[in-house]
């Protein structure tokens, strides 16, 4: 059946509106040539956007040119302003931006896991608040948070989860009180590094693919078909309560150690180095040890690194990226033998630090080990891949309920 008039002016108008987040500001004459529209169609769904306030004129298209055909049309990017939180064991980072996702203020504070639930909330909350005024913004209209952990598929919530610090499930709370006018979004982590990766990252390319989360602990994220999947119980992709070959016992309902955690966790990799006699003295950085020793080694393998002794680090860098490429391979293998995604991403600061050196490696012993045909890739976008996907679903969000067309 035609769409009625009032769904036809609706589907226009989103049209219009994607077209002009994907592009930038465009003239009524670029909109007709993008949507294939009619110019009195193109006319009146801008003129409707205008009135409801969610286009303007922003300038227009070249110095000589005059008249109603010149005006350049974008989104009122100050109609709203959102918030996206990435809450790991140990802190808080966070930016604000506009309606169209430029960042306008950004900020991060470490939160020791002596500080108590209450200080702790409180000290993420005001460092909320204190960049919401710093971007300039009277209110948040959406706020993205990404958190390590199990969201309930039903209602949304951060599950109490064993070995994560009870602030996390309370900062939520927090700022939904707070924040009274806003929508507070909770998402998985290593789900948001896949939104992030397959939206702006290296599977771009792919509507099938498995991230696999490598940072102070592991996970995984399954997107089939174009869709990020949780399970029945919100826990897809946890991949450290795998039971593997190579550990020294098995994983249990509420600890992972055992499972494939002890072969690809930060502290299973920066031990795995250092009986390869590597080390790395700076435990205050702020991405996981086991990523700056990883980047040592490949630094080392390239040849990159300056050292006395280079030739002999080289070598043992090269046998545990080898060893690391064993591990990871076993995790690895096991998705590749349920989902055949046909590409594994190696995400987090440890598979960004490990590049296309560690990727490659992995990507041979899957080779070797399935039938399936893999592509392994290491991330684009690494640790900040999670607060982009947190701002990208506060965007989304924010967007479509703006953009929707009003009740009639």
């Amino acid at each position: 059946m035609p769409a009625s008039p009032s769904t036809a002016r609706a589907i226009n108008d989103r049209l219009a509106l994607r077209l002009l987040q994907q592009q930038g500001s465009l003239t009524a004459g670029q909109l007709k040539q993008l949507t294939g529209l009619s110019r009195p169609t193109v006319a009146d769904l801008v003129e409707r956007l205008t009135d409801a306030g969610l286009i303007a004129v922003v300038g227009k298209a070249g110095e000589q040119r005059r008249g109603p055909n010149a005006k350049l049309y974008g989104i009122v990017a100050d109609r709203a302003h959102l918030a996206a939180l990435d809450v790991r064991t140990e802190g808080v980072s966070l930016i604000v931006s506009d309606l169209v996702g430029t960042v306008l203020a950004e900020a991060s504070a470490p939160i020791g896991g002596d500080a108590g639930t209450g200080p702790a909330v409180e000290q993420a909350v005001a460092l909320v608040e204190r960049v919401v005024k710093e971007a300039g913004a009277d209110r948040l209209h959406t706020v993205g948070i990404g958190a390590p952990g199990l969201i309930d598929p039903a209602s949304g919530e951060l599950r109490d989860s064993t070995g994560l610090p009870e602030w996390h499930r309370s900062l939520v709370a927090a700022l939904q009180e707070r924040l009274p006018e806003a929508r507070v979004i909770v998402e998985n982590e290593t789900n948001l590094a896949a939104l992030a990766e397959q939206r702006d990252g290296v599977a771009a390319d792919r509507d099938t693919f498995v991230l696999l989360w490598l940072g102070h602990g592991t996970g995984a994220a399954v997107v089939l078909d174009g869709a990020l999947r949780r399970g029945a119980s919100g826990g897809t992709g946890e991949i450290g309560f795998l039971p593997v070959p190579g550990t020294t016992g098995l994983p249990s309902a509420v600890d992972c150690e055992g499972g494939f955690h002890s072969l690809a966790g930060s502290a299973a990799i920066v031990e795995l180095a250092r009986s390869f006699g590597l080390l790395i003295e700076d435990a205050s950085a702020p991405e996981p040890l086991a990523a700056g020793v990883v980047g040592m080694a490949v630094a080392l393998v390239a040849g990159n690194a300056e050292a006395a002794d280079r030739d002999a680090q080289a070598a043992s860098a090269d046998r545990f990226l080898d060893t690391l490429a064993d591990h990871l391979a076993v995790g690895a293998a096991s998705v590749v033998a349920i989902l055949d995604p046909g590409c594994v991403v190696l995400g987090g600061e440890v598979g960004q630090a490990g590049g296309e050196v560690l990727a490659a490696r992995v990507e041979e012993r899957v080779r070797r080990m399935s039938p399936l045909a893999t592509v392994v890739r290491p991330s684009g976008l690494g640790g900040a891949a999670v607060l982009r996907g947190a701002l990208l679903t506060a965007r989304d969000a924010a967007q479509n309920e703006l953009f929707a067309p009003p009740d009639r």
